[in-house]
């Protein structure tokens, strides 16, 4: 529930934040905005001001700003969506993709300022690092740490031997421990939150290939935070990485589709994004932020991709009208956009069908 709960309140704020943008370069260009509104209808709630009715409607899941004359309609009626240039329809078009990018720098921005635990490589300056750990990144199936209890980002603070206390450091001092006891009973020391727990592990001689003694990977994190004026660039440094990989792992999924005609493995619906929003929330406040930062790229880049129904299907056909000096057939425009509808939430169902069999 509380997963659910904070994938709802992440959603509606992507969404707020795509519409915002939207509605704001529409004032800004003189168009009439006749309804913004949060969720899909049935409406719950609505106010009128400005000639403008702003709505909270059942279904969380979405949100629309309805500017009049935005189907090719009330083309020479002043305030009219059609009645304006193709450079102040294609800003309004794109401004929803470009405030998910604002968002997304904003929040890298944030979590470079307060601080975040990242991995740290051997021999990598530690001078900015603090509080370094050795946490566990992997836990295989079945493998014996698996079946001692030992979980994702569980830190290894040492081991006990009796009455004494073998702290470790490093990773490497962990996986020397463990090579050396190979075959007999270890008492690791476990923090997890603010709990330093003891747990019994028998580290195996004779491991399955890649999985190692125990069937975990270690990683050595550490805090590293910034002051203002270098978490401003270190934020717009992450948002532009993030969002040349994103465009990169698109086109790979695009062409992994047309080529073969399936969809990569990896790719998550609203109940994959739901489930690892929860998961991110559970490790820290920092790190849904990160997370969110993430889905509102991700966010940009799908709307800006050149397909009807999507922000950039709309802004092609704009182009399309540039090039052509005529307005493009609206009929056809409407077809092309409901097909493109169509498939999208076939692909959804889909693609939410293979999370629910992965889930359970």
């Amino acid at each position: 529930m509380l997963t659910a709960i904070i994938f709802i309140i992440v959603l509606g704020i992507l969404i707020l934040v795509h519409e915002l943008g939207h509605f704001i370069f529409a004032k800004r260009a003189g168009m009439t905005v006749e309804e913004f509104g949060f969720g899909f209808p049935p409406r719950l709630w609505s106010i009128k001001k400005g000639g403008t009715v702003y709505s909270i409607n059942l279904i969380p899941f979405g949100g629309y700003v309805k500017i009049l004359g935005e189907d090719g309609e009330e083309k020479n009626k002043e305030g009219s969506f059609s009645s304006k240039s193709i450079w102040q329809r294609f800003v309004v078009i794109s401004a929803g993709v470009v405030m998910n990018l604002f968002l997304a720098i904003f929040l890298l921005m944030v979590v470079n300022f307060f601080g975040l635990r990242i991995g740290v490589t051997d021999g990598s300056d530690t001078s900015k690092v603090k509080d370094l750990q050795v946490q566990i990144i992997q836990v295989n199936a079945k493998s014996p740490a698996d079946m001692s209890g030992l979980k994702l980002l569980d830190t290894i603070v040492g081991f006990k031997s009796g009455d004494k206390l073998i702290y470790a450091s490093s990773v490497g001092e962990v996986q020397s421990y463990i090579v050396d006891n190979a075959g007999n009973r270890v008492t690791m020391l476990i923090k997890r939150g603010d709990l330093v727990i003891e747990k019994i592990v028998e580290p195996r001689k004779n491991p399955p290939a890649g999985e190692g003694a125990l069937g975990i990977s270690l990683a050595l994190t550490g805090i590293v935070k910034y002051p203002w004026y270098e978490a401003v660039w270190r934020g717009v440094y992450d948002a532009y990485y993030l969002l040349i990989n994103t465009v990169m792992g698109y086109y790979t999924l695009i062409k992994t589709l047309v080529v073969s005609g399936k969809l990569m493995s990896d790719v998550s619906g609203p109940i994959g994004i739901a489930t690892l929003t929860g998961s991110a929330a559970r490790i820290g406040f920092n790190y849904l932020m990160q997370f969110v930062a993430m889905i509102s790229i991700n966010l940009a880049v799908l709307n800006f991709i050149p397909f009807p129904a999507l922000d950039g299907g709309r802004a092609l056909l704009l182009l399309v009208e540039k090039i052509k000096r005529s307005p493009i057939n609206k009929k056809l425009e409407g077809r092309m956009n409901a097909i493109g509808f169509g498939l999208l939430i076939l692909l959804m169902f889909y693609v939410t069908f293979r999370d629910l069999v992965k889930f359970f």
